[in-house]
């Protein structure tokens, strides 16, 4: 069965860091493209970051220069850190295979 179990949600004031990670099992996963999104309260889904299969990345400027995607093949993980958060970071993150599979998400506050 394709799993994608996202970690490492939590409550963090603004400013601090959180590092999130998506343990992929059941597909090939070094050969998908794979990708952050998050939904924030009373929003849509929002695209944060993607890594290709051959490691090129993209962001969305929000978060561009304070979050950095990442993945080791070797571990069929995906990570996500992120740095100098912003309450407006606030949101459930989850983790996709080319949006084709999906995991449950993991909340993000981030709160004084």
């Amino acid at each position: 069965d394709v799993q994608l179990q996202a970690s490492g949600g939590g409550l963090v004031q603004p400013g601090g860091s959180l590092r999130l990670s998506c343990a992929a099992s059941g597909f090939r996963f070094s050969s998908y493209a794979m990708s952050w999104l998050r939904q924030a309260p009373g929003k849509g889904l929002e695209t944060v970051a993607d890594i290709m299969n051959d490691g090129r990345t993209a962001y969305v400027d929000s978060v561009k220069g304070r979050f950095t995607i990442s993945r080791d093949n070797a571990k069929n993980t995906l990570y996500l850190q992120m740095n100098s958060l912003h309450p407006e970071d606030t949101a459930l993150y989850f983790c996709t295979a080319a949006f084709a599979f999906w995991g449950q998400g993991t909340l993000v506050t981030v709160s004084s």
